[in-house]
């Protein structure tokens, strides 16, 4: 068949009734064109059903003759009115009916009454069912998108979408599902997978074989569930990345009444969380009171990092605005809405307990039972019960939306076991707020490029598999806050680290007569083993993933033996290094392991009930047929066990059985011995004869060649109808089984998931483990709660900038101590390392509590509580949040949270306003913790006012700056100077020397950087002349006003020649000039002692005394006996 014509023709159009023309007359030109919108193709039905309209035109004559407006239907061809005419005839947009016909039709977006085939109208009452799914069709060997859904697949995915029939179309094989749904759920949709529910040989045998294959909806997919989903779990290829966490977070509130309870004004709601983790069983819950602009809820969220959102309307608009800007068009975070509008009277409370009433009865007693393993008869549901009874009521309410929500896909049952609940905040971790993650580059992207590379998590990560990156993403975000946890953990780190033969213990520890470790070559065997499963886990599928999915009943057959066989082999090997107890072992016998949290660990991860489930699930399963994809003999058959498949197996044998006795009638009535069946092209069980020798009527032929012909007798016909029932049968009964045999599993998964909870913990000491291997790292030691807070660091640096530049990064290092120096006051120039320093601080603080070692020589310090920042200028016009109001926001979490025992660090606060205004608020901020706080702080500042406060706290304040070096005088600018001598002065070059040393620096030299940031020129030039003025204005005020103070001082000192003094002064005119030299002398001794560099120190003085030796000279014998005082004439 021939390409089908290209016509093009309008997109909207209502053809109008045909009726033969009285007179054909060309067009008129001054009728509009119609507008050209769509290209389509014309197949031969619809040319069929286009005839149907216009009047079929007579035989073409031979010969040509001339058009004849009385005879229309004999314009041959090749008449240049033919398209015109036809066009006419198929849209008449010049007729007012039909106009108005086109133009109610372009309203709708659908025609009153379409053609639609039986495939479109399937895929209307699909899109009509589920109208907020992105729906993949399955559709012979390929997946289909209609309509909307085929303009989003041809943008996201990148392939064709052309016009078919009624619908805009575009499709995928089907062996690429996995990889494009994965896109489009990344582009942050709800995808929709729809398969065909009957296959060729069910619908060509069932009621349906004249009609198209019945179709439902088999799965959905979001950037959530997607990892839970069915076949969609353990993807590695094509540069997919799954390894990070895909929390589902639905968040509700409650708006404060003022005065209703015992809360400060700051509170305007009340926010619940529930964060679920569907892949891994992680669920995260929460209440907390949260002020005007969110940022309790903003914490929350950048610590959980949700892929998902559900809304749990109402929301303020606040809320609503905060949580949109987070899920952003490039953060490709999905967002959902549901009300809670029916759970006002505890139908929330009711809707989640109800899910535990009808859990699986083995699932709940593992899950009350996991330790023991004994199942109690009765009673066993109510722990849980209890637990979920005792949340709040706004988390109840997100966790029943949440229920509701992941009913739709089927994964509803990972909350219902409550070991993996855990609350946002406890007493034994810190909780970082969102400024504190975002400034100190934490864990999240950094603030130059917005990767991951850079940041403190990417540093210290050294973790082999994905779960165990996803609890160390957890350890660091949330700091230990308990010192036992904290030098349990350093312990274990500690004792992995001396074996692998290279760790540097802490001097301090020494001295304190810690236990050093030393036995390195005897705990060789716990690095070697340790290293051995995890490389192999690192290899090996995402295990937590995978028991998750086996619980949802969506792991595949070769999913559940990876999963299964590599806690398996993990165990194994870590039975080497378990000791159950010490009872079986002599008093000469020493443990493989001393660390407390290690031997803990170990015994979870091998325990010997684990490992007997493993091989019990393992053993009823045949690796070789899964390795295969053969589901008919996965299952090795056992009458007790799998009593169907054995049952199903037996028919299929006797079917086989009956086949292969027929071969033997057909030889004795055929007279061949040597006759057997044989296979081609799929066809199985044929006899091939002779095409010269004659069967039997009812033998049906098959195929032939040019000597021989094969058939299919009737009773091997009905013997194959036989067997291929009865594999389809047991097909089933795998199936069936099969899913049994998941749901089997869920009496095991508590005690699974713990032990992968163990593998995972022991990945994030191995990996300290190796961050302390370098030599430069040291253990912290942690003094005693009732010890004063305190933070001793030798040799302290910045972990990330290390990494990049190795021994050229210059230590610093900090002496804080609450019973003295507390506050440090840092100054120095612009880009001179200050916020370097004091994030270095914070970053060695929240490394020690991690229970890492730290980049210092020595680091002795209390346990923090809290880590608060106020860093950085930023704004959100969104919230209409200025920049300003941004900053003393944040101050003021910092003042109401804070504690003595927490670590500020303030960097310039108060540069988003007037100078005066933010000074004053600086300095109040300052003395507001040191006085009613006392917290230990770290403020740095440009505003030399602060030093001030110096005068109040004497011993608690030292002021400090950042070392540097210029290479050029400072000069003298007057008004009469030009621009080049200003532009002498902007290329003083400066060098920075990176150590913190203490005194206050009067420089900023902020001239320098403008050079660096390349202003133009001339703008720096002017900028310098500006600056050398006001700082000449500056200091002649203050020398003035030192000159008028020592005036008064002469004065009181010398009341006795005070009138002699007058009296001289107004007859000698001379002294004048003395006056101005003492002035210049003063001047000068001011600078000298204001000044920070030594250089510049030193010019000042040689200037003073060179003035002062001159004015001597001049002056000196002008000077009467009587007004020198006695002591000097002495």
């Amino acid at each position: 068949m021939g390409k089908p014509k290209q016509q093009t023709i309008s997109r909207f159009f209502a053809p109008k009734p045909p009726q033969i023309p009285s007179s054909a007359s060309p067009p008129s030109q001054s009728k509009p064109s119609p507008r050209i919108s769509a290209t389509v193709s014309f197949s031969p039905s619809a040319k069929r059903r286009l005839q149907t309209l216009t009047p079929s035109p007579p035989p073409k004559p031979k010969k040509s003759t001339p058009p004849s407006p009385q005879s229309p239907a004999a314009i041959p061809p090749s008449n240049p009115f033919l398209h015109r005419r036809f066009l006419s005839k198929l849209l008449d947009l010049s007729s007012p009916s039909s106009s108005s016909s086109s133009s109610a039709a372009a309203a709708k977006p659908l025609p009153q009454n379409p053609a639609y085939t039986p495939l479109e109208q399937q895929v209307l009452d699909l899109k009509t069912k589920y109208p907020d799914v992105l729906l993949m069709i399955e559709v012979g060997y390929k997946y289909r998108f209609f309509g909307d859904d085929a303009e989003i697949a041809a943008r996201v995915l990148g392939i064709f979408a052309h016009v078919d029939r009624n619908f805009l179309t575009a499709s995928i094989p089907t062996f690429r599902l996995h990889f494009h749904v994965r896109r489009l759920v990344a582009a942050g949709y709800k995808v929709g997978v729809v398969k065909q529910t009957e296959t060729a040989a069910i619908k060509a045998h069932g009621s349906n074989r004249l009609g198209p294959f019945s179709r439902g909806l088999s799965a959905l997919y979001t950037r959530s569930t997607i990892e839970a989903a069915e076949d969609m779990g353990g993807a590695r290829d094509e540069g997919v990345s799954i390894s990070g966490s895909n929390y589902l977070a639905c968040v509700v509130e409650k708006e404060l009444v003022p005065g209703s309870v015992h809360l400060e004004g700051r509170f305007a709601v009340r926010i619940g969380i529930i964060a679920v983790e569907v892949s891994t069983g992680d669920v995260v819950h929460g209440e907390f009171n949260d002020d005007s602009i969110r940022t309790g809820l903003e914490a929350v969220l950048i610590s959980v990092s949700p892929a998902e959102i559900l809304l749990g309307e109402p929301l303020s608009a606040t809320t609503e605005k905060l949580l949109l800007a987070y899920a952003g068009p490039t953060s490709n975070v999905r967002v959902e809405r549901a009300s809670r509008d029916c759970y006002s009277d505890g139908g929330a409370l009711a809707e989640v307990i109800s899910l535990y009433e009808i859990t699986d009865d083995n699932v709940l007693a593992a899950v009350n039972n996991t330790e023991n393993g004994d199942r109690r008869e009765e009673g066993y549901n109510h722990p849980t019960i209890e637990k979920i009874m005792a949340m709040p009521e706004l988390p109840i309410q997100a966790l029943a939306l949440t229920i509701r929500y992941l009913r739709d896909f089927g994964l509803e049952r990972i909350v219902g076991s409550t070991t993996s609940f855990r609350p946002i905040s406890s007493n034994f971790e810190m909780t970082l707020s969102a400024n504190a993650l975002h400034q100190l580059e934490v864990v999240l992207a950094n603030n130059s490029d917005g990767s991951s590379e850079g940041s403190l998590f990417q540093v210290m990560n050294h973790t082999c598999t994905a779960y165990g990156s996803r609890l160390f993403k957890h350890w660091v975000t949330h700091p230990l806050c308990d010192r036992n946890s904290i030098s349990a953990r350093l312990d274990a780190v500690s004792e992995i680290a001396e074996s692998m033969g290279s760790c540097k213990g802490s001097q301090v520890e020494m001295e304190l007569g810690v236990e050093n470790h030393s036995d390195a070559f005897r705990q060789s065997e716990l690095s070697e083993v340790m290293s051995s499963v995890l490389t192999m886990l690192g290899k090996s599928p995402d295990v937590q993933r995978g028991i998750s999915r086996i619980f949802h009943r969506t792991s595949t057959v070769a999913e559940f033996i990876g999963v299964i066989h590599a806690i398996l082999t993990s165990g194994k090997q870590l039975q080497k290094l378990y000791v159950e107890s010490d009872a079986g072992y002599g008093a000469s016998q020493q443990k493989k392991v001393k660390s407390a949290v290690l031997r803990r660990l170990i015994s979870t991860a091998a325990s010997p009930t684990v490992m007997g489930h493993a091989v019990k699930l393992l053993s009823s399963l045949n690796k070789d047929a899964a390795d295969q994809g053969d589901m008919l003999n996965l299952f090795i058959s056992c009458t007790n066990q799998f009593p169907e498949i054995g049952r199903g197996r037996i028919a299929v044998q006797l079917a086989k059985e009956k086949l292969d006795l027929l071969i033997v009638q057909y030889r004795k009535q055929l007279g061949v011995r040597n006759l057997e069946f044989m296979g081609v092209s799929g066809k199985t069980h044929m006899i091939e004869l002779p095409a010269d020798l004659r069967v039997p009527s009812n033998w049906v032929k098959v195929s032939s060649t040019k000597r021989t012909i094969r058939y299919h007798p009737p009773e091997v016909l009905a013997a194959l109808d036989e067997l291929l029932v009865a594999r389809e049968e047991l097909a089933v009964a795998c199936r069936t089984t099969w899913d049994n045999f998941l749901m089997s599993f869920g009496k095991y998964y508590p005690q699974f998931q713990a032990a992968v909870q163990a593998l995972a913990a022991l990945d994030c000491l191995h990996s300290l483990a190796i961050l302390s291997r370098n030599e430069n790292y040291v253990r912290p030691v942690f003094v005693h709660d009732d010890e004063p807070s305190q933070i001793h660091i030798s040799s302290g640096r910045h972990p990330v900038l290390e990494s990049i530049l190795g021994d050229n990064f210059v230590p610093n290092d900090t002496e804080l101590h609450a019973d003295g120096e507390y506050c440090q006051i840092v100054t120095g120039p612009n880009m001179g390392g200050k916020s370097c320093y004091i994030r270095q601080v914070a970053l060695i603080a929240i490394m020690a509590q991690v229970g890492s070692f730290v980049p210092a020589s020595l680091v002795k310090m209390h346990v923090l509580d809290g880590i608060y920042t106020r860093m950085g200028a930023s704004d959100s016009i969104q919230q209409g949040i200025s920049t300003f109001f941004e900053e003393l926001t944040e101050a003021s979490q910092i003042l109401h949270n804070c504690s003595s025992c927490s670590l500020v660090i303030v960097d310039e606060l108060g540069r988003g306003t007037s100078t005066y205004d933010g000074v004053a608020i600086a300095y109040a901020t300052l003395q507001y913790f040191l006085k009613q706080k006392k917290c230990i702080v770290l403020f740095v500042t440009h505003y030399p006012k602060i030093l001030d406060i110096q005068k109040e706290f004497k011993s608690s304040v030292g002021a400090y700056h950042v070392s540097y070096l210029t290479s050029q005088k400072p000069l003298e600018i007057t008004e009469s100077e030009s621009i080049s001598s200003a532009d002498k002065l902007c290329h003083k070059e400066v060098t920075f020397l990176y150590k913190l040393v203490t005194g206050a620096s009067d420089k900023s030299f902020g001239l320098n950087v403008a050079k660096l940031a390349q202003l133009p020129a001339s703008c720096i030039a002017r900028a310098a002349v500006m600056a050398a003025k006001l700082e000449s204005e500056v200091r002649e005020h203050l020398g003035s006003k030192e000159g008028r103070l020592i005036k008064v001082s002469s004065q009181n000192e010398n009341l006795d020649h005070s009138s002699e003094l007058s009296e001289f002064c107004k007859e000698q005119e001379d002294f004048a000039d003395l006056a101005k030299a003492c002035h210049k002398v003063l001047f000068y001794m001011m600078s000298a002692l204001n000044e920070a560099e030594p250089v510049n120190m030193l010019c000042s003085l040689k200037n003073a005394r060179d003035i002062a030796s001159k004015s001597i000279d001049h002056t000196g014998d002008m000077l009467p006996l009587s007004f020198i005082p006695t002591k000097r004439r002495q």
